[in-house]
């Protein structure tokens, strides 16, 4: 986006590594012509393993999907790796390039058992087909078909991000204005997927969804 403009103020809803991008200098000084809203924050990462472990508490091996030459995809694998051993898990990595290579990987992933994923979309049908546990982002996988979800409300951010517009078109400057974290996270859970997997869910986490699907 700002390959086109470097004086238009721009407000970015979501973004998962602003610096690393080059689209600011700071988080809290932005310092150019954008500002906006992180996406997730790291910690984040860790809680889709912790989620997953509650819900599966069979697994012992997950497999993470990133594409590599993502700054943020580098970040949040080292985050994940981090807490593994904590939560009982051994962590391998599946670089996203192409739906191939993606299918081929999850597929030999899955030939050992105990095996969960965190992330995507294509996903979804791959994870339903070898039978996977899998915890993404987004509540829209959930509602197309994934197990559970975990991040950022979307529509707060929207709203969040036409606040900024808002104070921009009254004078503020966004070199001033601070990259905000999300303030409010939601959890998601597809209990007809998690019967079709065998799995039951904790009252404990069922109690803690902000949507459920049956």
């Amino acid at each position: 986006m700002l390959h086109a403009t470097r004086t238009v103020p721009v407000v970015f809803a979501f973004a998962a590594d602003p610096v690393g991008s080059g689209y600011i200098e700071s988080l809290s000084r932005p310092g150019g012509n954008a500002t906006g809203f992180l996406l997730f924050e790291y910690d984040l990462s860790a809680k889709w393993q912790e989620v997953l472990k509650e819900i599966a508490p069979g697994v012992t091996r997950v497999a993470v999907l990133r594409n590599p030459t993502e700054m943020a995809g580098i970040g949040q694998f080292a985050i994940i790796h981090s807490v593994a051993r904590s939560v009982g898990v051994d962590v391998s990595v599946i670089n996203l390039r192409d739906a191939g290579e993606i299918e081929q990987a999850v597929t030999a992933f899955a030939r050992s058992s105990n095996g969960g994923l965190v992330q995507r979309a294509l996903l979804i049908e791959l994870a339903a087909r070898h039978r996977l546990p899998a915890v993404y982002s987004e509540r829209t996988f959930v509602a197309g078909g994934g197990l559970i979800s975990y991040g950022a409300d979307l529509a707060e951010g929207y709203r969040r991000a036409a606040g900024y517009v808002d104070r921009i078109l009254k004078g503020e400057k966004p070199a001033e204005l601070p990259v905000q974290a999300p303030t409010k996270y939601e959890l998601a859970i597809n209990l007809k997927t998690a019967k079709a997997l065998g799995l039951t869910i904790p009252p404990a986490v069922l109690a803690r969804a902000d949507t459920i699907i049956e």
